[in-house]
């Protein structure tokens, strides 16, 4: 005779089995679901800094003592005066969202093809906010004011043999994630002029994709 109790068990167990297994099911798809939604609201956020095209309208701007600079688009701004060096950029935001930019680094154009970015505790601050819509355009600028800065002297000495410089930019969401650097190159040309051209990106808070 059948062991009813032994099949009522049985089917019990397996009852329960597929359940599990559906419900396991059901917690991985909505995890993935939940991943991809956190994606898509991330690259919604996400900055990505350029070179503002030649045709970008000018961008005036001022430094804390006074100093006025007008740069174009597509261009840099490198000028050494009253014992300073100005340093300026048009940018262009091609990412989602908005640019906030954190601090700055820069060296001469030998550094151009260095693997890697400068360490971020080393970048300045940036003396102010400094915002760049997505799709739209704005300016980074910063100054070095110190002779007995080492970053000065290199800066100094390229303006003299008329080589290039290069600049990191590190910048964020507007909410201070997914921190980025950007290596921009500022090109001297025949007529004072500086073009600017982005190097590489850096992704410092997720993985790089190369």
């Amino acid at each position: 005779m059948a062991d009813w109790a032994t099949i009522s068990s049985l089917a019990t167990a397996g009852g329960t089995l597929i359940l599990a297994s559906a419900t396991f099911a059901s917690v991985r798809s909505a995890n993935r679901a939940a991943r991809t939604a956190e994606r898509a609201l991330l690259v919604g956020l996400r900055p990505v800094l350029m070179p503002s095209r030649l045709e970008d309208p000018p961008e005036k701007m001022m430094w804390g003592d006074g100093r006025w600079a007008t740069v174009h688009g597509g261009r840099g701004f490198v000028e050494e005066a009253d014992g300073n060096i100005y340093l300026a950029m048009s940018l262009r935001n091609v990412g989602a969202g908005i640019a906030v930019l954190q601090g700055w680094h820069t060296d001469d154009g030998t550094h151009r093809a260095d693997p890697d970015h400068p360490d971020p505790d080393r970048f300045r601050r940036q003396g102010r906010d400094l915002y760049v819509p997505p799709g739209g355009t704005s300016f980074w600028q910063g100054a070095l004011r110190d002779q007995d800065d080492e970053s000065y002297r290199t800066i100094h000495d390229a303006i003299v043999t008329g080589d290039s410089v290069t600049i990191h930019l590190l910048y964020s969401d507007h909410e201070g994630g997914q921190r980025a650097v950007s290596r921009f190159s500022l090109t001297p040309r025949d007529d004072s002029e500086w073009i600017s051209s982005v190097i590489r990106h850096w992704n410092l808070d997720r993985d790089d994709p190369r």
